[in-house]
């Protein structure tokens, strides 16, 4: 999951490049503005995987611990 969040962002990040480059911006805006971009999506990606995770792990133990109950007859 962690290859796929960081793919992602450094797909947004040269996507972010061609974006300001067609602004006519300096150099050293342009890489800090798609680094900006970069830092953001990636955060925010890594947080959005982090709790799907979660909920995923959640469910398949709540889904065990209720098939385990219906096994042993409670």
């Amino acid at each position: 999951m962690n290859k796929i969040v960081m793919n992602v962002g450094m797909l947004f990040f040269f996507l972010a490049v061609i974006f300001f480059s067609q602004m006519n911006l300096s150099l050293v805006d342009i890489l800090v503005r798609s680094f900006v971009v970069f830092i953001f999506l990636t955060s925010m990606l890594g947080i959005i995987a982090i709790v799907f995770i979660r909920s995923i792990n959640k469910k398949s133990f709540d889904k065990g611990n209720e098939f385990s109950e219906n096994l042993s007859g409670k």
